[in-house]
């Protein structure tokens, strides 16, 4: 049996593509065919809609549709997150349901996670789940919720149990988002954006048959989640960008394909992009437009964030490898997370060095076309989502390094007894 190859991989794809790819299809049309076809996401199991390759077999994938001019899976958090979970904790009949909508396109996922008053410490969320026959009621509040006000579907993790330790009385659902109890509020970013939201459930509803895990086993599904999403943001960007946005909301799926090819990914602002290495690229080339690269500070400078990037490159490398060898997210997605918030505020030093007075107007007549400006508004985000830099210190600490863990009076405690605010 021949070894597959990176090079035998790209001759099926391009060999694919020249038979299947038409500009003329509706996204729809094309997603579906992908899907269809293992290509969507070949990581994936084979039986369910992938091809069983290792990341890197993955990364030639990609590498040819986009050399094609083709249009690349769905963005978004189904792919990054809600399939992955769903792959390892659900059911066969769970997977039947929800993997191939979140493939070809038809259903946008969002992470209804962190609270108000749960956020560093998430496993201390108040939002409950009652039973209520074969479905349960949810009441409470979610947070920074990333397309919330676009998603069909939402990756709940609520309270089921009040007389156990915190951690232990968790259960996660699949929440329909199109349900009368449910508001999202969209919330506006200092860069004019709303890419996240705020949602409320008053008595909303969703079925058992949507528990993915089991019954208060929801902080173990939820750390699935969690892990794939540190590893998504630590390879260099937002860990959510791929095609389109998915979903009848977002406005996509009836447009002709060749309408949304070859250009970047949609659903997210040039905040997105920041700590990749195409940030980098443009930042030396306007310095060089601006007169800017023969400055020793900005070379300096240029020079530093070169190097975090090749070396956030071969953390990534690292991560895919521990993958290809079988094993999970590992400390190199802490790390990695870790990198990027670093690089993200070098980057938005250097970006505002380089533009000078133009660093304080915002517009396309700019240098860079405003792309630097939007990314030094949107700096302060990624030491915040996906688990704070502390937060990421403190599991390092804990998990990797076996140091002591942080003090907790309360640890083993029924949650109904522990003192809550509000």
């Amino acid at each position: 049996m021949a070894v597959l190859t990176a090079e035998l991989v790209r001759e099926e794809v391009r060999a694919w593509l020249a038979e299947n790819w038409d500009p003329d299809l509706t996204l729809a049309q094309w997603w579906d065919r992908l899907a269809e076809s293992g290509w969507a996401v070949p990581t994936w199991p084979e039986e369910w809609y992938g091809k069983g390759f290792t990341r890197d077999l993955a990364a030639a994938v990609s590498e040819e549709i986009a050399a094609a001019g083709a249009v690349g899976p769905p963005s978004g958090l189904g792919i990054l997150l809600a399939g992955p979970t769903i792959i390892t904790h659900g059911t066969d009949e769970q997977k039947r349901r929800y993997l191939k909508p979140i493939i070809n396109g038809q259903e946008a996922w969002c992470q209804l996670f962190s609270e108000p008053g749960a956020g560093s410490d998430l496993a201390g969320l108040q939002t409950r789940a009652e039973r209520d026959g074969d479905e349960w009621v949810v009441n409470g509040q979610k947070v920074w919720t990333s397309g919330g006000q676009l998603a069909d579907l939402g990756m709940l993790v609520a309270r089921t149990d009040w007389d156990v330790p915190k951690h232990k009385g968790l259960t996660y659902f699949a929440l329909p988002m199109d349900q009368p109890g449910v508001e999202v509020r969209p919330l506006r970013e200092m860069t004019g954006r709303a890419l996240f939201s705020e949602v409320f459930f008053t008595d909303a509803r969703v079925s058992d048959d949507a528990r993915i895990g089991e019954l208060n086993g929801g902080w173990a599904v939820a750390n699935t989640t969690l892990a794939n999403e540190r590893a998504g943001l630590g390879s260099g960007g937002s860990g959510a960008l791929g095609g389109a946005f998915p979903g009848r909301k977002a406005g996509f799926l009836d447009r002709r394909a060749g309408d949304l090819a070859g250009g970047a990914p949609r659903g997210g602002g040039a905040g997105a992009n920041v700590g990749s290495t195409r940030s980098g690229k443009l930042f030396m080339q306007l310095a060089k437009e601006l007169g800017r690269d023969r400055d020793p500070v900005v070379r300096q400078n240029l020079a530093q964030l070169y190097t975090l990037n090749e070396i956030g490159r071969m953390t990534a490398l690292r991560t895919k490898a521990a993958r290809a060898a079988g094993r999970g997210p590992g400390p190199e997605a802490n790390t990695a997370k870790l990198m990027m918030s670093r690089i993200t505020r070098l980057s938005r030093e250097v970006g505002l060095e380089i533009l000078g007075p133009w660093g304080t107007l915002m517009g396309p007549d700019t240098p860079g076309g405003g792309a630097i400006q939007e990314m030094a508004l949107f700096s302060p985000a990624p030491s915040i989502y996906g688990g704070s830099d502390e937060i990421q210190k403190n599991i390092i600490g804990e998990r990797v390094l076996g140091l002591p863990k942080e003090p907790d009076p309360y640890r083993g405690q029924p949650f109904r007894e522990v003192p809550r605010n509000g």
